[in-house]
């Protein structure tokens, strides 16, 4: 199995000077090729909620620009022009630039904030929260548009891991080839339905600052490939009868993830909506008990575990490291759960009571 001690990965040799200015210019290059292509792809424009007494629309291009980058880096690879193995070799590297990146960004988009005002309260304004709710530059809201370069930038580094492989075995290994796929799908997945996230608490309530910054650039793509990292050296010792349930797993998850927030959405739209072949069933109207809803008060969270839980475990049971990444997610959900019940019930008041009653289990199974 791999060791952590034995990849050359975080060797001093991978943050020279050199590497350093190698590493900056490929995260400028890819964060300016994604934001020119946000501005100049075709997608279909949304309106989102009203924030700071304005509707704020939304292109919604990231299907296809995850798409073209995807593809031109596999036509890349495949005429020798490029390696998605670079991004193997200077992973140490770009984790530093991404950092300062990160840091950078956030310095600038404070001071912006402080210097062009904007509406609301001044409460909770700080360089970790962020001054400014949805800021934009050239027409592109930057907060949705930090999603991409996170996302995509996740699925390049999973490339670059399974083109390590092949290049040195000639072949991948049946957990490589599972985990590529199921990852593959969560990020196709993702701008599927990227509409959604114009709703979500982090576009309408969160401030961009360093705390979603830095989740957006460091956080996802350096941390959430960590099970690929782990199988470029590992052996190939993952049974097919485990793979199959693997994707059984990943699928399962995929379903109550999507499924519940699908559920909520259409309901949201058409409170008359029909849920698993029956009227929706509500309390006073107001809050949906039909299918997931009526089961647990965040089963969508509980999919997005599993889903996380099946990138582990196509690396076995051999270390605990890749682990890390489950057991991370599973805290912050849980503590997400709980936040997210505290706004219903201060937004909802007895109805929010008579619906934890009615609704008893939140994120996990028998426990409230």
């Amino acid at each position: 199995m791999p060791e952590l001690s034995s990849t050359s990965l975080f060797s001093l040799s991978a943050l020279s000077a050199g590497t350093l200015l190698e590493a900056a210019g490929m995260l400028l290059l890819f964060i300016g090729f994604l934001f020119a292509g946000s501005m100049v792809l075709p997608g279909r424009r949304v309106a989102g909620p009203e924030l700071e007494g304005e509707t704020r629309v939304y292109k919604l291009n990231g299907l296809p620009l995850f798409l073209v980058t995807v593809t031109l880096g596999v036509v890349a690879q495949g005429f020798g022009w490029f390696s998605f193995s670079v991004l193997h070799t200077h992973f140490a590297a770009l984790f530093v630039v991404a950092n300062v990146f990160a840091f950078a960004a956030s310095g600038w988009l404070y001071l912006r904030g402080t210097r062009v005002g904007s509406t609301g309260s001044e409460d909770g304004r700080s360089f970790l929260m962020g001054s400014e709710l949805n800021p934009t530059c050239c027409g592109v809201d930057l907060k949705m548009f930090s999603y991409r370069p996170s996302l995509i930038g996740l699925a390049v580094f999973n490339l670059s891991f399974a083109a390590v492989q092949f290049e040195t075995d000639g072949r991948l290994t049946l957990a490589m080839a599972v985990y590529q796929a199921i990852t593959f799908v969560y990020v196709f997945n993702y701008f599927q339905f990227e509409y959604r996230m114009v709703h979500t608490w982090d576009i309408i309530a969160e401030r961009f600052g360093l705390g979603l910054v830095w989740g957006d650039y460091v956080l996802v793509p350096f941390f959430y490939c960590l099970s690929g990292w782990w199988l470029v050296d590992a052996p190939d010792t993952l049974p097919p009868v485990a793979a199959v349930g693997i994707v059984l797993l990943a699928a399962f998850g995929f379903w109550m993830f999507r499924g519940a927030n699908q559920q909520k959405h259409r309901f949201k739209q058409d409170p008359n909506v029909r849920i698993w072949g029956r009227p929706a069933e509500t309390l006073d109207g107001r809050l949906l008990v039909s299918g997931f809803w009526g089961i647990g008060r965040h089963l969508n969270y509980t999919g997005e575990i599993c889903v996380y839980l099946a990138f582990t475990l196509t690396t076995g049971f051999v270390s605990w490291v890749p682990f890390l990444l489950p057991a991370w997610l599973m805290g912050l959900l849980l503590h997400r759960s709980r936040r997210d019940d505290r706004r219903c019930r201060a937004k909802y008041g007895e109805l929010w009571e008579r619906y934890t009653k009615r609704v008893r289990y939140s994120v996990l199974p028998f426990v409230p």
